[in-house]
């Protein structure tokens, strides 16, 4: 008997098109991978464009961004029904959580009564509490945090805490146990997506980020498909940020990334195990490295990168393998805006028994990925969206 196994690649924020809603959100005109494609000559895509990528239902891509006669795999694209368009909501949505309401942001900072109560509880005063580049604000406050030892408090357009600290001034796990006093207390009302460690050196002028960032996701409300997998005795393997964004819940076994390759590299190597279940990846760098900061050349490069890599990863399928690749958000780095934009995401699927060519069309929510590999694996359960495996399936 062959083992069933489903390979979930979230190409986070490679968005393809606004929403009908996207005005509510500021982000009318956004398309992360239309807009790319025009700004970035001689751009192309063409194993992702083979799986179906340009015969998507009204896809906005520039001419050379041709359709393909024959697509290899299944193909449509997916609207975000929760509430908002950050990360944690898109994979949440992805795993059959809709969300109702948004997580809180803080244009303004922090209340000035939380603030407070969070340096009761840690011993010591705070520095900053504005929304602030993460690269920028310890060059703005670094020396006086070295000169003090108040950590700096600032947060973003995400639902963010982020705390930064010197890693000399306070030692990592220091900033750590802070980070958890400022998670137990961010709930209710102020239950904001993430409290993150962003731990620096250097000196002054010249304050680095080192890369023992450390995420405190809030914990999904109730179960996602990893938690049905895993309650079922199917194992759930997350690569990248994905321990982080669902705080753990559901998952069997981990491993963290440095960069996109890295994590096509630990996909790869966990694809030649033989086991039964959900591998789950997370492709950060289009979002953090060029979408937030604006860099379309960048993005597209990042894009290119990943696309020639997918042969290699679908060379690994195993017979009753499906292979999902789809996205959580949009960031268009073409706008004024650094933030995250509220966009159509792809869905891309591909493997053995899945059928070639096959239009999707739109889905009205991501959690139809989630009702799918439930009735893949047979699981019962009670998540949002509606199944496609039907449609795909040989």
């Amino acid at each position: 008997m062959h083992l069933k196994r489903i390979i979930l690649i979230v190409l986070d924020s490679v968005g393809i098109g606004e929403l009908p809603d996207s005005r509510d959100y500021g982000d009318e005109g956004s398309n992360t991978l239309g807009n790319i494609a025009r700004a970035v000559k001689g751009f192309q895509l063409p194993n992702l464009q083979k799986m179906g990528l340009s015969n998507i239902d009204g896809i906005d891509m520039p001419p050379h961004f041709q359709k393909v006669e024959h697509p290899e795999g299944a193909y449509g694209k997916m609207a975000e029904k929760s509430v908002g368009k950050d990360t944690t909501t898109g994979h949440w949505e992805i795993s059959g959580i809709i969300l109702e309401s948004p997580f809180p942001v803080y244009p303004k900072g922090f209340p000035n009564e939380l603030i407070e109560k969070f340096e009761e509880k840690i011993g010591r005063k705070t520095l900053g509490n504005f929304p602030a580049s993460g690269t920028v604000i310890i060059q703005e406050l670094g020396d006086e945090h070295v000169k003090t030892g108040f950590p700096i408090v600032y947060t973003s357009a995400d639902s963010v805490f982020q705390i930064a600290a010197h890693e000399e001034v306070i030692p990592i796990e220091k900033q750590y146990e802070i980070c958890r006093i400022a998670r137990a207390m961010l709930t209710g009302q102020h239950g904001v997506g993430r409290v993150i460690a962003r731990p620096f050196v250097g000196e002054s002028g010249s304050y680095t980020r080192t890369g023992r960032r450390k995420d405190f996701a809030i914990s999904p409300p109730s179960k996602t498909i990893l938690n049905v997998l895993k309650d079922n005795g199917f194992e759930v393997r997350a690569v990248g940020k994905i321990e982080d964004i669902f705080n753990g819940s559901g998952i069997t076994g981990s491993v963290h990334t440095n960069g996109n390759e890295d994590g096509v590299d630990k996909t790869l190597k966990w694809m030649q195990d033989s086991f039964e279940g959900l591998l789950f990846t997370n492709l950060v760098d289009f979002d953090m490295n060029y979408g937030h900061r604006n860099n379309p050349e960048g993005y597209a490069k990042a894009l290119v990168e990943f696309d020639v890599r997918l042969p290699e990863i679908l060379a690994q399928l195993k017979e009753d393998d499906i292979l999902i690749i789809t996205a959580d958000h949009g960031c268009d780095p073409t706008t004024t805006s650094t933030d995250h934009s509220r966009e159509y995401v792809p869905l891309l699927v591909s493997g053995t028994r899945v059928k070639k060519g096959k239009n999707l069309h739109i889905r009205d929510t991501f959690a139809d990925i989630a009702k799918t590999i439930a009735e893949y694996f047979d699981v019962g359960n009670e998540l949002s969206g509606t199944s496609f495996l039907e449609e795909i399936l040989s």
